[in-house]
């Protein structure tokens, strides 16, 4: 603290912690969190596999999209006092071979893959989108200005996918089917457990 006892910490507009909708809040940023730490797993299967090939640099731009979202869902989780999913070890595992097995399709696959994930992630941002919309646009503009910015990003990604031929891909939409009953199953686990 220096001299007059002011202290040099940056001040914050936050919320504090007592006025937010803590179930809301815990679903939403738990959920997320593991969404994100998916996708990198995905994308890390994706450059194990397609990492050299004249898509890896596409892969690779996108990966480190993923890795900045994860790494603000990392800050969000100390900020609100969230716990992560117990899941995330499946996820590990489940992401990296989601990622290589469609990667082993060839570059169609994987970007198959990038269509129905984020697809499914755009559109379930959007709904929490609606949810923080409903309960209270102001007090969780910081939160509803980052869950914005990364669905937006995952939109990107997602015309990224179509724009690398993914509906060229082999039983696209069987594939894509798949991928998208996976994920919402991945949210709904990692929403409540």
């Amino acid at each position: 603290v220096p001299a007059g006892g002011v202290s040099l910490r940056r001040c914050s507009t936050r919320v504090s912690l007592e006025d937010v909708n803590r179930p809301v809040i815990d679903r939403i940023i738990r959920v997320d969190h593991a969404g994100e730490y998916g996708a990198n797993r995905i994308y890390a299967g994706q450059m194990a596999v397609l990492g050299r090939s004249s898509v890896g640099p596409v892969i690779q731009q996108m990966w480190n999209q993923e890795k900045d979202h994860l790494k603000k869902f990392n800050e969000l989780m100390v900020t609100y006092r969230v716990r992560p999913t117990v899941l995330l070890p499946f996820w590990n595992v489940a992401g990296f071979v989601l990622g290589a097995g469609s990667a082993l399709l060839g570059k169609k696959g994987a970007m198959a893959c990038t269509v129905a994930v984020e697809e499914s992630i755009s559109d379930h941002y959007n709904s929490q989108i609606r949810t923080l919309m409903e309960e209270d646009p102001e007090k969780y503009k910081e939160l509803l200005e980052v869950i914005k910015q990364f669905r937006d990003d995952e939109r990107e990604h997602h015309d990224i996918g179509l724009e690398h031929d993914a509906e060229a891909a082999p039983a696209y939409s069987v594939l894509k089917t798949a991928i998208q009953l996976g994920c919402k199953a991945a949210i709904y686990l990692s929403e409540r457990i």
